[in-house]
């Protein structure tokens, strides 16, 4: 990605090993470019990520259980317990929708850094976001996928050369 633009970074060469101009596709992760041709291990990937995220998911349900436990034991009151269950529930929704959205467009890295800490709190809502997108593709495949299909137009547009002289066209 380009750090200036936060678009991404579509020089020739600029993520590795082939020898011919154009531009590279951007690495996602635990896919690396692998998405591009659904080559190389793409769909044990796939089913890696998703099985992977449902179990993340499940696991910080159970710590969410735990929390909650002891929020119990401790008789904090009925007020502080429903005020975390709310604050957790509303964290998790905002943080799947928002992580969701991730997978459609690119965020801006301000309102991203603002959002920092509600999202750490609705870490559920994330991961279950990437396990509902991987059971349909690898996720940010699609906006990956659109941003390549565009730089490679692009650079085809570009690189397109004109046969004949231009200056002996016939003149109507």
């Amino acid at each position: 990605m380009s750090e200036e633009t936060g678009t991404p970074d579509t020089r020739a060469g600029s993520t590795g090993g082939s020898s011919r101009g154009g531009p590279r596709p951007e690495p996602l992760r635990f896919f690396g470019t692998s998405w591009v041709n659904r080559d190389n291990g793409y769909p044990a990937r796939r089913v890696g990520v998703a099985v992977g995220s449902l179990a993340a998911t499940a696991a910080s349900c159970l710590v969410l259980r735990f929390a909650y436990e002891g929020i119990r034991i401790a008789d904090t009151g009925a007020f502080v317990t429903v005020l975390i269950i709310a604050m957790f529930g509303i964290s998790t929704a905002l943080a799947f929708r928002n992580t969701w959205e991730g997978f459609g467009k690119r965020h801006d890295p301000q309102r991203q850094a603002s959002l920092r800490g509600l999202l750490a709190i609705g870490f559920v809502g994330s991961l279950a976001a990437y396990f509902l997108r991987s059971l349909t593709e690898a996720p940010g495949e699609r906006l990956h996928r659109e941003e390549y299909e565009k730089a490679r137009e692009a650079h085809e547009r570009r690189s397109t050369r004109r046969t004949g002289n231009p200056g002996k066209k016939r003149r109507r």
